[in-house]
Order: structure tokens, then sequence, then C-alpha cells
């Protein structure tokens, strides 16, 4: 039996704090981005695309008039690209766009997002600032982590390591290996740490290890930790990347990806995690 108050499992209600957090959080995460030369976007919440770049599993689908598959808005990110490339083209000069907007999962979850790509850059720091600064106006300050899934994989390979060690997170089938570069880097945590492990380490890391070390440098903020072996499976994130993170809760990933030989950087950040951190801290 289903009662008449009850709301689908996952799906979202906001009243009273909490719609006024959402507003407000929206509101100032559309300022900034505008300051930083980002316009604003709304894609169709019906898609024919989103198989592309989501598992099937997760989509919610149905037929349109002409027995085409349609499914709910699962992913903003790739839609933003090909309907920037592919639709508007060169009726549009800018290549900063922002949304805000939910995403639908199977079966019945809303995930409410403020998401940002910049097309043809790859300049990471940007994303990673305009983060920063929502935060600031929130006045929370989570942990950033920086991580390029690139030296995982690397190692993976020249090492035939199963790529599974570093989803894990299983340090102690790395350091069996007794090599010291490696056992170094997976100490890895400030950028001292870096500039000692690039001495050491092999070409192909030595290159990687640098990304992470120059990206940092553009970045003024005093709770970062850097995971170069972190390895999470990626829809399209395919160099560097981070994620903001606070009591155990992800606030936004972004990272660096290609669409078509597009060079892109995005981020996401998710609205109802920050609403549940902002709670928490007020009722403390």
């Amino acid at each position: 039996m289903i009662y008449e108050h009850e709301i689908p499992r996952n799906s979202k209600l906001y009243f009273g704090k909490s719609a006024k957090l959402k507003r407000e959080l929206e509101y100032i995460s559309s300022k900034i981005l505008e300051d930083f030369g980002y316009q604003e976007i709304v894609t169709p919440t019906f898609s024919y695309h989103q198989h592309n770049s989501i598992d099937e599993k997760e989509l919610i689908r149905f037929s349109d008039e002409k027995n085409n598959i349609i499914s709910l808005r699962a992913d903003s990110t790739l839609d933003v690209v090909r309907l920037i490339t592919k639709r508007l083209g060169r009726s549009i000069k800018s290549r900063k766009w922002f949304y805000i907007q939910p995403v639908y999962r199977y079966p019945s979850n809303e995930i409410y997002q403020v998401g940002a790509e910049n097309i043809g850059s790859s300049d990471l720091s940007e994303p990673i600032n305009i983060s920063i600064e929502i935060y600031k106006k929130i006045d929370i300050k989570p942990m950033l982590h920086i991580c390029n899934i690139n030296i995982p994989r690397i190692i993976s390979k020249e090492l035939n390591l199963p790529i599974s060690i570093f989803g894990s997170g299983n340090l102690e089938e790395i350091l069996k290996k007794n090599i010291h570069w490696l056992n170094k880097l997976a100490c890895l945590e400030s950028m001292d740490d870096i500039r000692s492990v690039i001495k050491i380490a092999p070409n192909s890391i030595k290159k990687e290890l640098e990304k992470m070390y120059e990206l940092s440098k553009k970045i003024d903020y005093d709770n970062i930790f850097f995971s170069p072996l972190y390895y999470d499976r990626m829809r399209y994130y395919n160099d560097l990347f981070f994620r903001f993170f606070d009591k155990n809760r992800t606030l936004c990933v972004g990272g660096c990806y290609l669409f078509e030989d597009n060079e892109a950087v995005g981020f996401a950040e998710y609205i109802d995690a920050i609403i549940e951190i902002k709670g928490d801290s007020e009722n403390e």
C-alpha cells in the first residue's frame, strides 16, 4: 500500500529552509559562473542520445510516436557539448556554458546539479577555482582531491598490476612491489611530496606528476590532498580530474575530457549534498 504522503525512493522534496538553501546556492553559483564568462543553457529533459554516455541500466526509457527510444536526461555534460557543437554550431561564439538542472537515474533517482563545460579548454584550474568561489560564498571548506587517471593506468600496464587494485585502494598489493619511487608515490599528499617524487619517478610517470604540480600552482586553496594512485571508472574524464568532498559526501566532480576530438573541461556540483552539509553545519 502506498500512502498519499509518500514519494518515490530517492526522489527529492524541498521545503522551508532546504528550499531556501537550494535557491540561494543556485543564485550564487549562477552569478559566479557569469563573472567567469559562462552563459546559461537548459537542455531538454528528454534525449535520444543518453545511451552514448550512460549505462543503459541507469536510464529511464520509453518510446516516442515513431517508436524511437527516448530517455530522461541522465547526464548533462555530453548533451551540452553535443548541442553546442552539433545543433547550435556557428550561430554562437561562446564555448563556456553552465546549467542548473536535475538528472534522472533508474528507477526514481533525482540528482540536482550546477555544472559547467568549457569547450576547447584544457585548463582545469578554472573549474576548481569556480568551485572554491562558490564554497567561500556559502561558508564551507571541503577537501579538494587532485587526481590523474593516467597514473594508475600507466603503472597497471608497466608493472602488470590489475587496475582493480587501484580502484579498491589496495595499497598493500602496490607496496609489495617494493619499488622506491612507487612507495613514495603511494604516500604522496602535498606539493613538496610531488616535487620529490618527480625527481625519482620514471619519465612516463614524471610527465603526469608534472601536470598535477602545474595545476596545483594555479589554485589558491589550503585544503588540498593529492591522490595520484586514485582510480575510478570515469564516463568521460580521461586525464586530470578533481573531487571536493566533506564528511564522506562528494560535493563536486570535474575533469578534462574529449568529445569527438573537442578538448574540454567541466564539473558538476551536487546541490543535494551541499545542502546536507550546510544543514549539518547550521544544526551543530
